[in-house]
């Protein structure tokens, strides 16, 4: 089976799951092991190392797969399958000892909220990162770390502050349960924090400017924009599982004071369908500027910053559209949906959790717009 068909394998124990998912405020071990068995996190690492390397739209299509039954599990993989590609930077040394394990699973988070002080071969690194999801389950992480001289932050040309994805063993870091949250419950995105812990340079990435040591395409695609892909592919996957559950609930469910189920009701029908349209149309448009770029980087490797823009802007519309889908269906559903045990109110939790992600919050259209309109745009963020 290819990626997208082998999550779809997992829906139905995943919709089973859901609620235990969600209490246990994290990914099970049980689950987690069951999708890396099935290669699902190695989607992105270089087939040189024993991976997939699938294209984009591949992956996209896997993560909301696995989100249509369970956000949160489409969350988790999708940090786990793009923090893995971090290998596809590493000398295949450091690279293979990351991901040889074949059902290894990676974690991080790309802000740079350490410090990383240099010790000769190694950074000598700090720091505490927020949203480690999956952590639990991984054997690796990765968090941000700003390069610190005598002075301070050593800085680019542009006197923009330096920083390097560190990558080390889980054992070397400490996991603190800060994960109390009205949505994505069950990603176990706990804090990480880590004190004085020596890493490999050579087992640190910038993204921006390190370029890949993996032959391959995909490695060639605007890292961020895989990154915002995944998470607009969480936010598409969960409101086409609120689609999919509202028809059985509508069936059998009536508005206080009626005799008609929901489903006979015209205003219903009418509001369903629209909405059914408005994420229809979304999707079409995220999965199409996925190929745009693709297309330009198997031609030549590289890709224009209007069509970089394009990609951004079709994520960040993605997961507006979905959270305002999730939030139209949790209405339609009347008071039914209030309760814990309705799966509409944790798609509406779970959809506006994930639209504060930086890679799809409103900022995004404030990028795209410059863009659009022909100004000066810092663009290594695209």
């Amino acid at each position: 089976m290819n990626p997208i068909e082998t999550a779809r394998s997992f829906q139905s124990e995943l919709r089973a799951r859901a609620p235990e998912i969600e209490q246990a405020r994290r990914l099970p071990a049980d689950i987690a092991r069951k999708l890396a068995q099935a290669g699902l996190f190695r989607m992105l690492i270089p087939a040189a190392l024993g991976g997939q390397q699938s294209d984009p739209a591949t992956v996209a299509g896997a993560i909301e797969a696995l989100a249509e039954a369970d956000a949160s599990a489409g969350w988790c993989l999708m940090i786990g399958a793009t923090t893995a590609m971090l290998s596809a930077r590493l000398p295949p040394d450091l690279a293979a000892q990351m991901v040889a394990d074949p059902e290894v699973i990676c974690g991080g988070v790309f802000a740079p909220m350490g410090r990383a002080v240099d010790a000769g071969d190694h950074w000598r690194v700090t720091g505490r990162w927020k949203w480690g999801s999956g952590s639990q389950n991984c054997a690796w992480l990765a968090g941000g770390a700003v390069l610190m001289g005598e002075g301070g932050p050593l800085t680019d040309a542009a006197g923009q502050p330096l920083h390097r994805m560190m990558i080390f063993p889980a054992g070397d870091a400490e996991l603190i349960d800060t994960w109390r949250t009205s949505g994505l419950c069950g990603t176990g995105s706990l804090d990480i924090a880590v004190k004085d812990i020596l890493v490999p340079k050579a087992r640190s990435v910038a993204l921006q400017s390190d370029p890949p040591v993996a032959e391959g395409a995909v490695y060639r695609f605007p890292p961020f924009g895989l990154l915002a892909m995944g998470i607009a592919a969480v936010a598409l996957g969960n409101a086409r599982g609120a689609l999919a559950d509202f028809p059985a609930i509508a069936a059998t469910s009536a508005s206080q004071g009626s005799q008609r189920a929901l489903a006979e009701r015209n205003v219903v029908q009418a509001e369903f369908a629209q909405v059914s349209g408005e994420v229809e149309a979304a999707r079409a448009r995220f999965y199409q500027t996925i190929d745009i770029l693709w297309r330009a980087v198997q031609a030549d490797g590289t890709t224009a910053i209007a069509d970089r823009a394009q990609l951004r802007l079709a994520c960040a519309h993605a997961a507006k559209t979905s959270a305002d889908a999730a939030r139209r269906i949790y209405d339609l559903g009347g008071g039914s949906a209030v309760f814990l045990d309705s799966p509409l109110q944790r798609r509406f939790r779970d959809a506006h959790v994930i639209t504060h992600h930086i890679m799809v919050a409103p900022s995004v259209f404030e990028l795209a717009g410059r863009v659009l309109l022909g100004l000066p745009t810092r663009d290594d963020m695209l």
